[in-house]
């Protein structure tokens, strides 16, 4: 993917960003920018710290130390709903969807007023009803807007965790893992959507071990290990670098 956005606006600003448990460094001195209208893929092995940095972010985690700010406000310290309501959305690995909810129940509550009122606080019934048809549709699931969350099939859970972030018209997406365990099709309509997405406007931070999907939507890498970012630019060049390459693979020596 070619990158001629990477001069976009900062939107996310992290600077010096420390979080120790116990004796574990789990993000050591962290700085990274999130720029407008790209695609920042973090990639490193297991236990790098890519998702306790998805933590902080977004206030489910405090630093010890650094500053984290969006748009050029301090937001460390806030609560994650009120992160949220500044248009910072996110997905977990475990998707967290209200299982004996129906699938357009489930992307209706993250447009409640009390989740996103910059942006739902003036809209209708109707107008809700709308936006839900049209994420639905985008994501194949219109069909199913009447079936349980819990009745979905695992993809199609996937997909409705990918809805309710469409729904809340976010601008920032920070995705952990979103295409884990997804099957060809289902992996090649994810990243359709993905690019639409960024298309239109929407900057993306994504958590993936899957170097296909990582090649093919990055326009920058962030390579984490033991807390500590170690690369931070052009994907053909974080992904080709042998030292790098070592220890994704679990080979130090």
């Amino acid at each position: 993917m070619s990158n001629p956005r990477l001069s976009g606006e900062t939107l996310l600003e992290i600077r010096n960003l420390c979080l120790s448990f116990g004796g574990l460094r789990a993000t050591d001195d962290v700085s990274l920018d999130l720029r407008a209208g790209i695609v920042t893929t973090l990639v490193g092995p297991n236990g790098a710290g890519k998702t306790t940095l998805f933590n902080q972010i977004t206030g489910h985690l405090q630093p010890d130390s650094g500053s984290i700010k969006w748009l050029g406000q301090d937001i460390l310290g806030r609560k994650p709903y009120h992160i949220a309501r500044q248009g910072i959305a996110r997905t977990f690995q475990d998707l967290r969807l209200f299982q004996e909810m129906t699938v357009e129940e489930n992307v209706l509550t993250a447009m409640e007023p009390n989740s996103l009122p910059f942006i739902f606080a003036g809209l209708g019934r109707a107008e809700k009803r709308e936006r839900v048809d049209r994420v639905l549709e985008r994501v194949n699931l219109k069909d199913k807007r009447r079936v349980l969350a819990a009745d979905l099939a695992y993809a199609e859970r996937k997909f409705l965790s990918m809805a309710r972030i469409m729904a809340t018209r976010a601008r920032l997406w920070l995705l952990d893992e979103p295409a884990s365990g997804l099957d060809p099709n289902s992996y090649e309509r994810f990243l359709a959507i993905l690019r639409e997405e960024v298309a239109d406007g929407v900057t993306v931070c994504i958590i993936e071990h899957n170097l296909d999907i990582v090649v093919q939507i990055s326009d920058r890498i962030s390579f984490l290990d033991r807390g500590k970012l170690l690369a931070d630019g052009d994907p053909h060049t974080v992904l080709n670098d042998p030292a790098l390459a070592a220890i994704y693979f679990g080979d130090r020596t």
